[in-house]
């Protein structure tokens, strides 16, 4: 058995400890039993952003988005398509910054979209400006190395 990972549940925000090597055989919640990845990215917002980012060991990649704005729309496709291909390696969430505009502040963010990469709680890069598939997919995993 290789040493565990921490994941947060995208459903209930249980945090679950899953072997390494079973990572990629469709783990569960320990709480609420729902999937652990669902190929879609997590809604994130004021009130479980810090959990889910302080607590993943998986990098988190988050898009700093908002309903009014057009490149975030023109993106959005793209950014679920990159949560189905990229999952269990990295897990991908979303931020409204005009739900959640005390971490949008905390943050910094004065352009949106913005992604975000996020190790260990901490944020690594980000990135401003919208991204098609093939772009957006390159800009992660060159951020996972």
């Amino acid at each position: 058995m290789t040493q565990p990972i921490h994941l947060v549940c995208p459903h209930c925000d249980a945090i679950n400890r899953i072997p390494a090597d079973r990572i990629d055989h469709k783990p569960t919640c320990g709480k609420c039993k729902k999937p652990l990845f669902t190929g879609h990215p997590v809604e994130l917002n004021d009130g479980n952003f810090a959990r889910h980012i302080s607590n993943n060991d998986l990098p988190v990649v988050v898009d700093f988005w908002a309903p009014w704005c057009g490149p975030c729309k023109m993106m959005a496709p793209h950014f679920e398509s990159a949560a189905r291909q990229l999952e269990p390696r990295v897990r991908l969430a979303k931020l409204n910054t005009e739900q959640a505009q005390g971490t949008a502040a905390k943050y910094g963010i004065r352009s949106i979209p913005t992604l975000a990469v996020f190790k260990n709680g901490r944020e690594v890069t980000r990135q401003a400006g919208a991204m098609d598939a093939r772009s957006l997919n390159q800009w992660i995993q060159s951020q996972l190395r």
